[in-house]
């Protein structure tokens, strides 16, 4: 068996030795240009006055193009065609490309692009969110509102009403390997580009725009990206584009990437929220109603903030049965970099909407939060259904927190919270249990689809190719094993190559934690088809009933009869069998109408659970996460040892939006924390110093690849606990509800706590 076995990822031992190349280390072809942008110095205006000359006569400059220079329209944007590569004349937000030098190195070229003599004629900016309301500057023409129920009664009714408001700071994407593509002219007339995106496809159809090309003349390739987080799935467009521009332009390869300043202040960030909510419970916590509103600021273009915000409002219930809901979501315009996909797509905001709602009904109501939240979970009979009309079947949210509570010591642990709290006056002490229900599928739904290349060499070899990216998630890692467990062969035998249109056509984004369902399954197709012609060939040749055939343990067993696999591959070769197959998979029972807000969105739910302790300094706002506890189900696990990597990167990675990483413009829109000396994400040290992670280990319910779930995303709502952890400790400072908002910086906590203390 090779699925199910706790393997170490593929590229682990070139990850930490340094040899795995990335498109950056690419060996380039002699004569290789460099390309940069020049940037917006305002966040909103008209361009007057463009003096370039000084740029153009920098010794290495090759050319210097601007929106006119360009031979038609060129648009980056993943969606609403709003976001041109290079200005037109207006510009929206500081740090956009305006202009782009092409020259012989890559210092050249950033260099050169400061000497630019750009005259912006400013206009008032929108960068805030009540900058926006006040403007009216909205998405999609105005509110999206979706409603369960009769809202107003309800919230009339209810005997208890609780409300408030949380802000939520977006977060920085910052993986390891910066945007970056490479641009090879052929001879043909095609382009081959290299790109560190999650996108291929998307890639491919966006230089083939901008060249005025079939997609068939464009062939994207990536090997391997250096993190990701939603970060790569649009945000390479404009790199991919103008280093192929250049390219054509120029007729020699051009390679473009952004040093890590400029990647901050360019690309796109997760959505910044503000949640208001309203919601009426009985005296016993029982939730009545709950309306949201939704405020999210978007950037200057649309991007991916309608699907995103989609998203943010299908998580608005997270694990709760509401019977009544209104949530309002409000798109807004701002004079910033337009916010894009980032791990979770929204969801992680709309789940932190409802805990912080039942963290706050359980301070009100002087309950503890888990009986609270154990009180309003949907139903394990899958009778219930979300406020969008899909039930929820497989729900084994109570039996996980159950588990995972006894095993934590939550109960002990609280009540020596507790008594650590009345005998400190200055460390405080608190705890948070919160779960976590995430839906898995693209709601848009033809992504819901993925095809896969495999062919059986007549060595046994076994080479394959999908159109999944890997970002160092492991996805190659599963997908292989998924291979070799068609074969009945060794994991030693399989070996993937790079993502590439030119195999594997129309892929959809590694992204919405579909990487490994979508994937496995079409190489799964692709593989039992070639056993499948196997088997009928060999049963013919030797007599046997194609059932009786069996592929196990490296061999292929015909009865009494033993082959090892390459026997039976040459024997299939011999007779011109073929051994190479394309499969296809698309998920089934999924349905969607963002309209109405209305549907069967995703295949299933992946769940979890954390506890997080904290201990916090009430006169400095310092931290430290003490402890975490995580149980988490990934139905029966591919392998084990990448799931729980995920698992404890995702906590890690959530913890660190809600604390650390906060994001500062200022009131020119100018993104000061643009570096790793101004933008802190969780080092080592940050890591919970007791860290407990366990696999819920039950299958999927429905028929996912070898019945397992989807581990992306989900684990990063578990951080979500370690805010609600930090909330619990500023509470004990005092009576008063402390309202925090995130990223709960050592700032804000301490200033919670003094306004607790009163």
């Amino acid at each position: 068996m090779s699925v199910g076995k706790p393997l170490a990822h593929d590229s682990g031992p070139l990850h930490v030795t340094g040899a795995a190349r990335y498109v950056d280390d690419i060996p380039v072809p002699a004569g290789t240009l460099h390309v940069a942008f020049g940037l917006s110095h305002e966040a909103r205006g008209t361009i007057a006055a463009m003096d370039l000359s000084e740029v153009r006569s920098t010794p290495g400059v090759v050319a210097v193009l601007t929106a006119n220079d360009l031979d038609r329209p060129v648009d980056v944007s993943p969606s609403a065609h709003d976001e041109p590569l290079l200005s037109t004349g207006e510009v929206h937000y500081h740090g956009q490309p305006i202009f782009l030098v092409i020259a012989t190195s890559h210092r050249i070229a950033r260099a050169a692009a400061r000497r630019a003599r750009v005259e912006i004629t400013p206009r008032p900016a929108v960068l805030t969110i009540d900058d926006a309301l006040e403007a009216g500057t909205y998405f999609e023409g105005g509110p999206v509102v979706w409603t369960r129920g009769d809202i107003k009664s309800a919230l009339e009714a209810a005997p208890r009403i609780v409300e408030g408001q949380i802000e939520i700071g977006g977060q920085e994407h910052f993986y390891l390997e910066g945007q970056v593509a490479l641009a090879l002219p052929q001879d043909d007339g095609g382009m081959a580009i290299a790109a560190s995106t999650q996108h291929p496809t998307e890639i491919q159809h966006k230089v083939a725009d901008a060249l005025g090309l079939p997609m068939s003349a464009v062939r994207v390739e990536t090997r391997r990206m250096g993190g990701g987080f939603g970060g790569k799935e649009s945000q390479g467009n404009a790199l991919a584009v103008a280093a192929a521009i250049a390219a054509a332009r120029t007729g020699r390869p051009c390679k473009m990437r952004y040093d890590r300043d400029d990647d901050m202040v360019i690309t796109g960030k997760r959505h910044d929220f503000r949640i208001r909510y309203r919601a009426g419970v009985d005296e016993d916590g029982k939730l009545i109603g709950v309306e949201f509103e939704q405020f999210v600021r978007a950037g200057w273009s649309l991007d991916l903030t309608p699907p995103v915000a989609d998203r943010a409002m299908l998580h608005a219930d997270n694990a709760y049965f509401i019977p009544n809901m209104r949530i309002v979501s409000l798109r807004l315009r701002t004079n910033t970099a337009s916010a894009t996909a980032f791990r979770g797509f929204g969801g992680p905001q709309g789940v932190l909407g409802i805990e912080r709602v039942m963290d706050h009904i359980a301070h009100e109501l002087g309950m503890d939060p888990l009986k609270l939240r154990l009180a309003n979970l949907y139903a394990k009979s899958g009778k219930d259904e979300t406020h969008y009309g899909q039930p929820v079947k497989g729900f084994e949210l109570a039996d996980i927190i159950g588990s995972l509570a006894e095993s934590s010591d939550y109960h002990k642990r609280r009540a020596a919270v507790a008594a650590f709290n009345a005998e400190n006056d200055v460390l405080k002490k608190g705890i948070a249990l919160t779960p976590v229900k995430f839906g898995i599928s693209f709601t848009l739904t033809h992504l819901n689809q993925a095809g896969a290349l495999v062919h059986v060499y007549q060595d046994g070899s076994i080479h394959l190719n999908h159109g999944g990216t890997e970002m160092g998630q492991g996805l190659n890692q599963k997908v292989a094993q998924v291979a070799a467990e068609g074969f009945g062969v060794g994991l030693g035998r399989v070996r993937i190559t790079a993502t590439d249109t030119g195999k594997v056509p129309n892929t959809s984004a590694t992204a919405a934690s579909s990487g490994s369902d979508l994937n496995g399954m079409a190489v799964k197709a692709a593989c039992d088809e070639i056993r499948g012609r196997m088997v009928r060939f060999l049963a013919e040749t030797h007599g046997l009933k194609p059932k009786s055939i069996l592929f196990k343990d490296g061999k292929v067993h015909l009865g009494n009869q033993r082959l090892r696999f390459v026997e039976a591959v040459q024997e299939c070769y011999m007779g011109r069998v073929s051994l190479s197959a394309t499969g296809f998979y698309k998920t089934p029972e999924i349905t969607w109408d963002r309209v109405a807000g209305k549907g069967h969105p995703f295949y299933y739910f992946a769940n979890g659970a954390a506890v997080t302790e904290v201990v916090i300094d009430r006169l400095t706002g310092e931290y430290r996460i003490l402890r975490a506890d995580i149980l988490h189900d990934v139905g029966t696990s591919l392998n084990p040892a990448i799931d729980i990597g995920q698992i404890e990167g995702g906590y890690v990675q959530g913890a660190g939006w809600l604390t650390t990483e906060e994001l500062v413009w200022d009131d020119k829109g100018r993104l000061r924390t643009h570096a790793p000396s101004t933008y802190k994400i969780p080092a080592c040290s940050d890591r919970p110093a007791q860290f407990h992670v366990a696999l819920w280990g039950r299958k999927n319910h429905v028929p996912t690849i070898y019945r397992s779930k989807a581990v992306g995303e989900p684990p990063l709502m578990l951080g979500i606990s370690a805010f609600l952890a930090l909330s619990d400790a500023v509470a004990a400072c005092g009576e008063v509800y402390p309202a925090l908002d995130a990223p709960a910086t050592p700032e804000r906590v301490m200033m919670a706590a003094k306004r607790v203390a009163g």
